[in-house]
This record gives structure tokens, sequence and C-alpha cells, in this order.
């Protein structure tokens, strides 16, 4: 089966120096990948340039197996697509644009009315008149009522209240089940570290790493934090290679360690530990590890 997206040193460079350069990647199918960056980091100018909106400087792109620029057509007709900020005209409302779309796919929207059912959204509004969560069910609905093979899919729970952000997730997971694939930006990286099978982090236009979620957390400094019953330990590891930070206060002694923790472990059995914890770092504080120093990465 061939992979769901494909890029081959893609760039797309702008006068002013944004864009994205020479971005090299593969998404296998049925996979959830998540595509982390800050604003302006070339997120969505990657998935525009993905789906041919607008046209790369140079490099190349496959989706499904097909050129994204030569094949464009036929594969806007397998991809489910949910911009930043969609739009059909004030006046149009979400069931005239899935009418649409639903005649340009070729088709049915059965699945629709369920999905309108899951996230309670109301498809016979102008889409002017809702609010910018009750807009981006709409636009959920849109992007997946016709099984497409591949999602894509920018800031998708963006205004989506606590509950349907849920809804979203399961959506994302039966939509992995049925073996599609997903491909999503987004700010919200505790539902990234949930439902994302791998991570692409881009920073000024690159990219510049792609990890298994669990092995990008694995790797990244622990906090450790250990209570003593007997004095001396701290002295001891902060001479231990990969320690940092340690302070001790009130009897307990806190450092940062990263890599192989047998070392540590090792460290501590000489002495008579009271209490030990050990906290893995969150997907958000290994992100802003890449973004440490990084000025205007805000």
């Amino acid at each position: 089966m061939a992979a769901a997206i494909e890029t081959e040193r893609l760039s797309k460079l702008y006068p002013g120096g944004h864009g994205i350069a020479e971005l090299t990647m593969t998404v296998p199918s049925g996979e959830v990948f998540g595509f982390l960056g800050p604003n302006g980091a070339g997120k969505t100018t990657t998935i525009r340039t993905l789906l041919d909106l607008i046209h790369p400087t140079s490099g190349s792109a496959r989706l499904l197996g097909l050129d994204s620029r030569r094949d464009s057509v036929a594969i806007r007709r397998r991809v489910g697509n949910l911009p930043g900020d969609f739009g059909f005209g004030r006046e149009t409302t979400g069931r005239r644009a899935l009418e649409l779309l639903a005649r340009l796919r070729g088709a049915g929207t059965e699945r629709a009315a369920e999905l309108a059912g899951r996230f309670r959204a109301d498809l016979d509004r102008p889409l002017g008149e809702l609010s910018r969560g009750n807009r981006q069910k709409v636009g959920l609905i849109l992007a997946s009522f016709h099984r497409p093979d591949l999602l894509v899919l920018d800031e998708p729970t963006g205004g989506l209240d606590p509950m349907m952000q849920e809804e979203f997730l399961a959506l994302v997971g039966e939509e992995r089940d049925r073996g599609a694939t997903v491909f999503l930006s987004s700010h919200e990286l505790d539902e990234v570290e949930r439902i994302c099978d791998r991570v692409g982090i881009v920073r000024a236009g690159r990219l510049i790493a792609v990890e298994r979620v669990p092995e990008l957390l694995g790797r990244a400094r622990r906090k450790v934090t250990v209570r003593f019953a007997d004095p001396g330990g701290a002295e001891e590891l902060r001479r231990l290679a990969g320690v940092s930070d340690v302070e001790a206060a009130d009897g307990a002694v806190s450092f940062h360690f990263g890599g192989d923790l047998d070392p540590v472990v090792k460290a501590l059995a000489a002495h008579h530990v009271a209490d030990l914890e050990v906290s893995r770092p969150t997907l958000e504080e290994v992100f802003l590890g890449y973004y440490e120093g990084e000025e205007g990465a805000g």
C-alpha cells in the first residue's frame, strides 16, 4: 500500500522569507500524524502546498500514491480537508455546502446526519450566524462525511468545548480503525499526545524531528524527586552524567535527568530512600524544549 503522504525536499518560499524549506517526510497509510509548531512555523503553508492550493517553489509531494500537482483533482475526491478558517460565504448553510461537496465528490450525504447528531451541529443556519465553535463542527462534518482515505485537519478543535473535543478524538480513532490516515496540525498538545501515533515538529519552515510519541517522551528529561533517610545523596547525584538542576530543600532532592535511568537507580540504591517520584515530561514540555532560545517562537 502506498504511503498516504510522501514529500521530497518540498519547499515553498515567499519573498518575506517565511514558508517551508526542503521538507522530506513519509506518513504511512492508517497513521494519525501530528504536525506541530508555533504560529508562523510553516504548518498551514505545508498543508496548502500538499493539497495544491499553492504551488511549491521546488521539490515534490505525493498523496495516496498520486502526484500532488498532476493528480490534484483525483486526490481531492479522496481527501477530507478542514482549513484553519474555511468559508463558503456568510449566507451559505452547512447543508448547502454539504450538497455542493457531495456533488463534486460523487458521494452521498447519509453519514452527515449521523455526524451532525454527534457534534450537535446545525446544518440549516447560515455559517455567518454561527459561533466559531459551531462553525468548526460543520467544518468537521464537511471534511469527513464522505469517509475519505486521508483527512487533513488544520487546528481542528479550535473553538470546540471540552465535550466536543472528546467527540472529535473519538472520531479520529474511528477513522484510524477503518484504515484512514489523519494528518493534523494542532496547538492542543495534550490531545496530540493522546491520539497521534507520531509527531513532526517544524521550526522556521524546517522539519526538525519526526518521532513516535512514546519514544519522543522517553528520551526527554525526566524530573526526579527523592527523599533520603540518610544524608549525602545529593552530592553523589551531582556527579552523574545527564543529571542537572539538582536542588536540595526540606529533606528532599529534586533534579532533571536525561538518558538511561539505570545509573541513577544504582546511585540511589547506595542510600536508604524514604520516597521517590519520577515524572515523565508532557508533550508540551518536550515541544517547548525544541524552541528553547528560539527568538519569536511563541
